[in-house]
């Protein structure tokens, strides 16, 4: 198996904030995650809002710096780079917005939108030459060439985000960052977007980080899944190892909460309850502690660390994980 393209150990992502008596708090918004990301695969960093997951990927990738740890793309120290090394880097990880509208210029054309990166770059030597990229790659996302003088505000979500994928793509990165690019978007534009994204990552052999909060969106396009809640990882594991045995307590509670046809829609009692601790001020011990039906005496006072229950699915609790519980006794406990 080839080595993996990113490794990302110990990511740290801390902010000074004022507190209502003028004391600075130190906000731990990534505290610690650890991953792997391989060849041509989806990993799928999913919680709540608020559990870290988009501040962790603005850390890898830099729009924020990291507070600590390390981040090896291609088995190069990206923390490290600088000036012309980290734009050159910078070509081979990319990132998609959540949202489709703000996230392009209005004043600027698709065409000049999508052709900003390889601008940057001076990734051309003709006019002609920079105008056939950019017109295939409009293609390649499913938008008419003819389209290229057209504006951002003349187009619809869907196809505004078909835009952002371009820009994202135009330099064939090895890695792109998916931000909850589906989650502004109608359910029916959601899974033509989806479908686009798995196209391209055949053709291209890309591979994705997906950040979301729907599982049952994660669950069509990741092979793996990392959970986070408050910073940390709780579990992690292939999608279908996830969805079949969720180890972890929070895993549970995220899985009960997908709608399902026959499952009443006001059923409060599946769903994740209370409310997330602040990152400022996190809990002693297991940070799901104070929300966790299993939570013990040791939960707060230890935190747990990382155990192997088969293969690559990994988790982070006191639970006896072998112990088969349901989601409906999860519910109950609840």
């Amino acid at each position: 198996m080839s080595e993996p393209i990113l490794r990302v150990r110990n990511l740290k992502k801390y902010y000074k904030s004022g507190s209502m008596f003028g004391k600075k708090e130190t906000v731990r918004a990534v505290d610690g995650v650890s991953f792997e990301l391989n060849h041509g695969e989806t990993l799928a960093i999913v919680g709540e809002s608020g559990c870290g997951k988009s501040t962790a990927v603005k850390a890898l990738i830099r729009i924020v710096e990291p507070t600590d740890g390390e981040i090896l793309l291609e088995g190069e120290d990206f923390r490290t780079l600088s000036g012309a090394k980290l734009q050159a880097a910078r070509r081979n990880i990319k990132m998609i917005f959540q949202d489709p509208y703000s996230s392009l210029n209005p004043r600027m054309t698709v065409r000049d939108i999508i052709a900003e990166p390889i601008d940057i770059d001076h990734a051309w030597k003709t006019r002609q030459e920079r105008e056939e990229i950019v017109l295939n790659t409009m293609q390649e996302v499913g938008l008419d060439p003819s389209y290229a003088d057209r504006y951002p505000h003349e187009f619809s979500g869907g196809q505004r985000q078909r835009i952002g994928i371009a820009r994202a793509i135009i330099q064939r990165p090895k890695v792109v960052i998916c931000d909850e690019p589906v989650s502004a978007l109608d359910v029916s534009i959601q899974a033509k977007i989806i479908n686009l994204l798995r196209e391209i990552q055949r053709k291209q052999d890309i591979s994705y980080i997906f950040i979301s909060h729907d599982l049952g969106v994660v669950e069509h396009i990741a092979n793996r899944i990392l959970v986070m809640y408050l910073g940390h990882v709780v579990e992690e594991g292939r999608t279908e190892d996830i969805f079949a045995h969720p180890a972890h307590p929070y895993t549970r509670l995220l899985l009960n909460s997908i709608p399902k046809i026959g499952k009443p829609t006001d059923d409060e009692s599946v769903l994740l309850e209370g409310d997330l601790p602040s990152p400022a001020n996190p809990p002693h011990g297991c940070v799901f502690h104070t929300r966790c039906p299993y939570a013990e005496a040791r939960c707060s006072q230890d935190a747990p660390g990382m155990k192997t229950i088969d293969g690559i699915h990994r988790c982070a609790c006191f639970l006896d994980t072998s112990a088969d519980i349901s989601h409906a006794d999860l519910a109950m406990n609840s």
